[in-house]
């Protein structure tokens, strides 16, 4: 699928493991984190600040690094593996 020009990327990332009834929402310049029990929210937090931060060292950035880049990237910080 092909993307229409000047759309950027957006990464939306989603914690179902939330049996406290807080409400967890953590949003910064490409992402949005939304529930997830406190550790579970933490480790998307940690995972995508890891996967911004190596983009920044080549020069990109979430909104614009391409979609296979961004992938590998959150596999390679993405602790639970």
């Amino acid at each position: 699928m092909a993307r229409s020009k000047g759309a950027k990327n957006h990464l939306l990332g989603l914690g179902l493991d939330n049996q406290d009834q807080h409400k967890r929402i953590t949003q910064g310049d490409g992402f949005s984190l939304v529930g997830g029990s406190a550790e579970t929210h933490e480790r998307m937090t940690e995972t995508v600040i890891k996967t911004v931060e190596d983009l920044q060292r080549h020069g990109r950035n979430l909104q614009d690094a391409p979609a296979e880049q961004v992938r590998d990237l959150l596999r390679k910080h993405d602790r639970s593996r």
